[in-house]
């Protein structure tokens, strides 16, 4: 078996393709900071838009800001957290070199091809979406059956699900299905809750009882069963809508209660005085505040359009700003505490969200300035990960070992 740990394998290989989070969470970052101001010129300026006005013959500005956040930002910091992450479970070689620079290339290329200022056809950068999940997804399903890890299994089976998911989006763009969307959307948001569910499920406790110098809380077998069971029915309802609303909002009220309870089992009260695990908690309990929040207002389409911000920006932006600060320092054999000062750039992200879910239901009238607001605190909180990081990222490990 390839030793991973072994120097003379990776000390030619450029120090962005050492290992998945390296090139994955900059690109991600990258395309956070810069992609929410390029959407907010395009929708409320379009006249001062980079872009001729033959872009959006094809890719419309309402479908384009979701994709783009969703599987251009989101799943490339998945991917990469993924792709590092499986190496740790199952002692297995990671993607490198050359393979990880292809994945990254093809996601690379989805995002270029859908920002040409000409009119392209749709299947290209469906084609390069789909082999940058699917390498992913493969990648995950040699390490993991290879050493027959049936628990992670599940993994590369939901990218599996995502990548179907992609490939929907793109056939309801092609046939201007904007109600289809709308529903994937929906789908994709709450399969990354589901995501969030299982993966801050292992480290969030994980991490804090390691810091807290106090015995990780065992998991409740009930409640970890049933908040897995309610968000998968959550994937399934925003496709398919065969629940009523009553049954829907019972749902939400549901899985925010099991969520809170596992939340508070974590000792979230003793993280206050490190900003790497109060960020990790501080964006976990914007699920069930989203969760609620959605169950209060499920007849209201508009609202609840908003308030599904709360987890886009407050939980999914903020597990992922958290969790790629504290991977790349850990990996690239640096102390998790000691690195760049991120509190600015994780106190933005919870104002963010605020901002642009719940005051433009208070203040309507000011609508504009709370996106712009909103998009102003996103970027800086992304723009500060990329100063601070993207040396860290782009060099190699400071104790010569590969990754």
């Amino acid at each position: 078996m390839l030793n991973i740990d072994d120097p003379a394998a990776t000390e030619k290989t450029p120090a962005l393709f050492r290992l998945g989070f390296r090139p994955f969470f900059l690109g991600g970052a990258l395309v956070a900071m810069l992609f929410v101001p390029l959407w907010l010129v395009t929708w409320f300026y379009p006249q001062h838009s980079l872009f001729q006005t033959d872009f959006w013959v094809k890719v419309v500005p309402l479908w384009w800001h979701p994709h783009e956040m969703l599987f251009g930002f989101a799943l490339a910091i998945v991917c990469g957290f993924l792709l590092t992450s499986v190496q740790t479970w199952t002692h297995q070689p990671g993607m490198k070199g050359w393979a990880l620079a292809i994945t990254f290339g093809c996601w690379l290329a989805a995002r270029l091809m859908l920002l040409l200022p000409v009119s392209i056809p749709l299947w290209l950068p469906a084609i390069f979406d789909s082999l940058f999940i699917g390498f992913t997804a493969i990648k995950l399903w040699r390490c993991v059956y290879k050493v027959k890890q049936w628990h992670n299994i599940g993994f590369p089976i939901m990218l599996m699900v995502a990548l179907t998911i992609n490939l929907l989006s793109y056939y309801a763009l092609s046939n201007r299905d904007f109600s289809l969307s709308l529903q994937i959307w929906q789908a994709m948001i709450w399969w990354l809750g589901l995501l969030i569910t299982i993966v801050g499920g292992r480290v969030i406790p994980f991490f804090t009882a390691i810091k807290i110098k106090q015995s990780k809380p065992t998991p409740i077998a009930l409640i970890e069963k049933s908040v897995i069971i309610a968000m998968t029915i959550l994937v399934g309802q925003a496709m398919t809508k065969v629940l009523p609303l009553a049954a829907e909002q019972g749902l939400l009220l549901i899985a925010a209660a099991l969520h809170l309870l596992r939340w508070l089992r974590w000792f979230p009260h003793k993280t206050l005085q490190q900003p790497m695990l109060w960020s990790l908690h501080i964006a976990y309990v914007f699920l069930p505040v989203t969760l609620i929040a959605l169950a209060w207002n499920i007849h209201d389409t508009m609202a609840y359009r908003h308030l599904i911000h709360l987890f886009a920006i407050g939980t999914l932006a903020g597990i992922c700003l958290s969790m790629i600060s504290r991977v790349s320092l850990g990996h690239t054999s640096r102390n998790i505490y000691e690195g760049p000062n991120m509190t600015v750039a994780f106190l933005s992200l919870p104002l963010a969200a605020f901002l642009r879910s719940v005051m433009p239901i208070i203040w309507p009238e000011h609508y504009q300035l709370w996106l712009w607001l909103a998009g102003g605190f996103w970027s800086l909180a992304f723009g500060m990960f990329v100063v601070n990081y993207a040396v860290i990222l782009s060099t190699p490990r400071i104790d010569g070992r590969p990754g």
